[in-house]
């Protein structure tokens, strides 16, 4: 602990972000990095404390608290204060394979869970870590690190994602050749379609697969396991295979007018504007428009505020955003207590360019969608909707309930649905025969298995829609159990093993 009154002295400063209106003009990312001396000093902060919750990585009443990659946070915390930035990265990147990716996406559960935010704003962890690997790469000291030697065995790893990717990482530094295969044109999964490229620039996920390629990691793209190649030509051809395919079955609102033209999936919106920005800087015309529309998106998750800036930044006439929760509190309450990830009311980064093009707060809260109405030739024009107020029934369970007289209609010529997901998509599940329990993958964590032989299963397609630093934890640890699987014994690192 480098300042032992750092904590007391010290103030949290939040990363400077550009300027909300001018930053719709382009899709760049909308956050300056933090100079060295304000690292210091928000390094400064950390009180090492003796159990340092902001690493404990479990769920408590339903959110994650704390980290689940275990980050090294206060150590890393004092290398900043003192200038030791090598050593810090080195730190980091002891428990974490990206911390580029966390460090920009992640919700930051450690620091809702930083004991100085029992009583003050919590240290700047999220802004520190990404400050750490950024400085990395700026100055040269991530290099490809090429196994010295290979073991002989093949894994085949399905889907490019933060779990895939992590695992990949992991087998192919314990000497495996690990093949990861990904049915789009570019790998990442989500982290290259699902997040906007002002939020997460996609040169920071090429550099990053580039780096894994360099080192042995080879990238099968544009090929879809069960269609361009079988699940038992991967069983033949390798000695272990991974599903880490992500939870990317859309959950639906099934209401009158779904088929209306106008209505989309969040998710389908927001990978064709990053493919066509990527691809042609959108002269491909390859992409769904909010340009000049009446923009509705239904669901306040991460996901809908990233349609809210993307659909601003396509110049739409209007954009709103549903919730059916009424809004949180501006504090903690009593049942959302400390470590606990805090339930409290925020602005993302797309509330803050819509509040400051629009004049106001554009989410509307304890709202139900009744039905979508197109007009004529089958174009969206408007949907209604009714309030909701939240009840407990005759068995105490709490239950939402329409409120009469607030029923509305409003003006949409596109809606985007952002409501979650149901698990994994299932023909891939079905043709490599692994057992399923309520949509997902049936493994045990720790473990990883599946009923198959030789076949494991980590990420949202064994634990269901979750953050991106579970996706990473799964991938580290699959990657233990398949080494162990191979080899008898694994010298790669593991919680499970502790």
């Amino acid at each position: 602990m480098g300042k032992a009154t750092g904590f007391m002295e010290i103030e949290r400063e939040e990363a400077v972000q550009r300027d909300p209106l001018t930053r719709l003009s382009d899709w760049k990312e909308y956050s300056a990095p933090f100079s060295d001396e304000v690292m210091s000093r928000q390094g400064a902060r950390c009180m090492d404390c003796g159990t340092p919750f902001c690493h404990i990585g479990m769920d408590i009443n339903g959110a994650t608290s704390g980290c689940p990659v275990y980050n090294l946070i206060p150590e890393w915390n004092d290398l900043v204060y003192k200038g030791k930035w090598k050593e810090a990265l080195e730190r980091l990147l002891s428990t974490n394979n990206f911390p580029e990716f966390t460090g920009r996406v992640c919700p930051a559960p450690c620091e809702g869970s930083c004991t100085v935010a029992i009583s003050d704003p919590a240290v700047a962890i999220k802004n520190i870590e990404q400050a750490i690997i950024d400085k990395g790469f700026e100055n040269g000291w991530i290099t490809p690190r090429i196994p010295k030697k290979r073991t002989g065995k093949k894994v085949a790893i399905i889907g490019s994602g933060p779990a895939g990717m992590a695992a990949a990482d992991q087998l192919n530094q314990a000497g495996h050749s690990v093949t990861v295969y990904e049915r789009d044109d570019r790998a990442g999964g989500l982290l290259t379609y699902g997040i906007p490229n002002m939020k997460l620039d996609k040169e920071v996920v090429g550099r990053r697969i580039r780096l894994l390629e360099q080192e042995g990691v080879d990238f099968v793209l544009s090929t879809e396991v069960g269609k361009d190649i079988s699940a038992d030509a991967l069983k033949e051809q390798y000695n272990s295979v991974i599903l880490c395919t992500g939870a990317q079955k859309h959950r639906d609102l099934v209401i009158e007018g779904r088929d209306s033209q106008g209505v989309h999936y969040a998710m389908d919106y927001l990978k064709f504007a990053t493919k066509s920005l990527l691809d042609s800087n959108f002269e491909d015309g390859n992409y769904i428009d909010a340009k000049g529309k009446d923009v509705i998106v239904i669901g306040g998750g991460d996901t809908g505020a990233d349609c809210i800036a993307t659909a601003l930044r396509q110049g739409a006439n209007s954009v709103v955003q549903f919730g059916k929760h009424p809004q949180l509190p501006t504090k903690r309450t009593a049942s959302n207590m400390w470590p606990e990830f805090p339930q409290v009311f925020t602005l993302d980064y797309a509330h803050k360019e819509a509040k400051a093009k629009f004049g106001e707060d554009i989410r509307q809260y304890s709202i139900q969608t009744k039905k979508f109405v197109a007009d004529e030739t089958g174009k969206l024009k408007e949907l209604h909707t009714v309030e909701m107020k939240k009840v407990q029934d005759e068995n105490g369970m709490f239950v939402f309930e329409e409120i009469p007289g607030t029923e509305k209609v409003w003006p949409a010529q596109l809606v985007l649905i952002a409501i979650g997901f149901e698990g994994p998509e299932q023909p891939v599940l079905r043709q490599f025969g692994v057992d399923t329990f309520n949509r997902k993958v049936e493994a045990k964590y720790g473990d990883f298995r599946t009923n198959v032989k030789g076949v494991f299963a980590a990420g949202d397609s064994r634990r269901g829609q979750s953050l991106i630093v579970w996706a990473i934890n799964e991938g580290r640890e699959v990657a233990y159990a398949v080494d162990e699987y191979l080899m008898g014994s694994s010298l790669l690192p593991t919680v499970n093993a502790l």
